[in-house]
């Protein structure tokens, strides 16, 4: 019964942190097509403050909010 409980809890907490470290992937993604990117001054200053909120984000623990920022950022870099 132990056992059971405890390989319960392994499966319900090893996808939750996949998913957080996937934010520092998106992070590198956004980081590497910027140098390459022809967007706009606004446009740009928008990837570099969504990027921005991502991080902080991340680092408070919100993967959900900072995937969602980071994501779109990559969607205006068109990646």
């Amino acid at each position: 019964m132990l056992r059971s409980i405890s390989l319960a809890v392994f499966l319900a907490v090893v996808p939750a942190a996949a998913f957080a470290n996937s934010c520092p992937t998106i992070v590198a993604a956004i980081d590497a097509a910027l140098p390459t990117a022809t967007l706009g001054e606004a446009d740009m200053n928008k990837v570099k403050e969504l990027r921005a909120q991502g991080e902080k984000l991340h680092a408070a623990g919100d993967h959900a909010g900072s995937e969602a920022a980071l994501n779109q950022a990559k969607s205006m870099l068109g990646i």
